[in-house]
């Protein structure tokens, strides 16, 4: 039983190290490689034309900011048109986008659902029936997109093999309190070096589900957005992944949203996110390792990508594991040794590896002040693994009751 528990716990630590060992690579590519900005200077083109879609579902408080925004973005005219979707709102936010619509005819051209599967993914799929330009780009209704967003997330499809392009999303309620600075920080880490790590050494940048666009030819020819998911997203990236399209990451091409204020809302994004992005990974796993069409560092990163929540709870039984033994006694030299190596292990590389990478985010956005957060970054962490683990276990229970997984809306704050 002892050497049961202590070859698990070897199996652990070893997942744990390759976490390590990837976000230290990705660190130091983003430090001292210069980066690949596809496209991102282009100005002078003949344009695709291009549908953006923002789903909302009772945003009346955000949804004229985000349309203010498109409408000044610097895009050539009739090229661009703008299809607020508004998905079962019982607020002012139909009679919000039908007023924008009628200052605005033949720019503004709303959807509006008012019936059918709750949950943005459904709500999307019904808007694609009626999207007949060449590029589809979605934005979440409390997002606000900077005048050149639109050009630098469609300048990438002029590469024929590009189906979907993700740009990057920066807090603008940042300095609102702790949790939203500690969130100022792991966006960073997340955009600013994951993403653009992976899109400079050739690996899978992630489609984020907004600030994103995707080749409506591709989305059409993989059947779809798909409304029986959490992480419609995710599920994008790989099935695109899986017939051959790339996805691209565009570092420059930054949008500013509004990030939750409390932690009840911040527990409950994590958890949708967890239940969505583990569906993708039962669902895509073994097509991805069998595929052809995918070369072997792109399954590698896809498999780590797919893996990403897993860790935490992993991490829970590995810490479980560490007292259990402690307590059965294991005062050996060998064992002992073993042990104090994992805690080590642990402690010097799967903790300080995520800080290592946030750090170099701050100091490439210049924002040094964030590295005197770092310390409470631990915080969000042990919130987030408790919450992911939560998610897991209900996720179980949903599969095993065969209940309907529920789309719970982020709360707004901007007023």
């Amino acid at each position: 039983m002892i050497g049961l528990l202590n070859a698990l716990l070897l199996v652990i630590i070893a997942m744990v190290l390759v976490y390590a060992t990837r976000h230290y690579l990705f660190t130091l590519v983003r430090m001292f490689l210069p980066a690949n900005d596809l496209y991102c200077d282009l100005d002078d083109a003949q344009w695709p034309t291009v549908t953006v879609q923002i789903p909302a579902h009772n945003e009346e408080d955000v949804i004229g900011h985000c349309l203010d925004s498109l409408l000044a973005a610097a895009y050539p005219p009739g090229r661009l048109l703008l299809m607020p979707v508004n998905d079962r709102s019982d607020d002012r936010t139909g009679e919000i986008i039908d007023r924008y619509a009628a200052e605005h005819p033949g720019c503004v051209v709303p959807f509006h659902r008012a019936a059918g599967k709750p949950g943005k993914a459904a709500a999307l799929k019904d808007a694609l029936e009626h999207v007949d330009s060449e590029i589809l780009i979605v934005f979440d209704a409390d997002y606000t997109p900077s005048r050149t967003l639109i050009k630098r997330l469609v300048a990438p499809f002029f590469d024929p093999e590009i189906g979907a392009v993700m740009g990057r999303v920066v807090p603008l309620n940042a300095g609102t309190n702790l949790l939203t600075r500690l969130l100022e920080i792991e966006r960073s880490g997340g955009y600013q070096v994951d993403q653009q790590a992976r899109m400079q050494l050739g690996l899978v940048p992630q489609y984020g589900g907004t600030t994103g666009g995707v080749r409506v030819s591709a989305l059409k020819e993989i059947g779809g957005w798909h409304d029986d998911t959490l992480a419609e997203d995710t599920d994008l990236t790989y099935r695109l992944l899986l017939a051959g399209w790339k996805t691209a990451y565009q570092n420059r091409a930054e949008c500013y949203e509004e990030v939750p204020e409390t932690w009840r809302m911040r527990i409950r994004q994590i958890q949708r996110w967890a239940k969505g992005h583990n569906q993708v990974l039962w669902r895509h796993l073994f097509a991805l390792m069998r595929s052809r069409r995918v070369s072997f560092r792109e399954k590698l990163d896809g498999v780590f990508l797919l893996g990403v929540y897993l860790v935490a709870p992993v991490l829970a039984i590995g810490w479980i594991l560490v007292i259990v033994l402690f307590y059965l006694g294991q005062t050996l030299f060998a064992e002992a040794v073993f042990l104090t190596l994992c805690i080590f292990v642990y402690g010097s590389l799967g903790n300080f590896a995520a800080f290592f990478e946030l750090a170099a985010a701050s100091h490439l956005d210049r924002r040094r002040d964030n590295a005197r957060l770092l310390p409470l970054v631990m915080l969000s962490f042990v919130v987030s693994m408790v919450a992911v683990t939560r998610a897991i276990c209900s996720a179980g229970l949903d599969w095993l009751s065969r209940r309907e997984l529920v789309w719970h809306k982020t709360a707004r704050f901007r007023r």
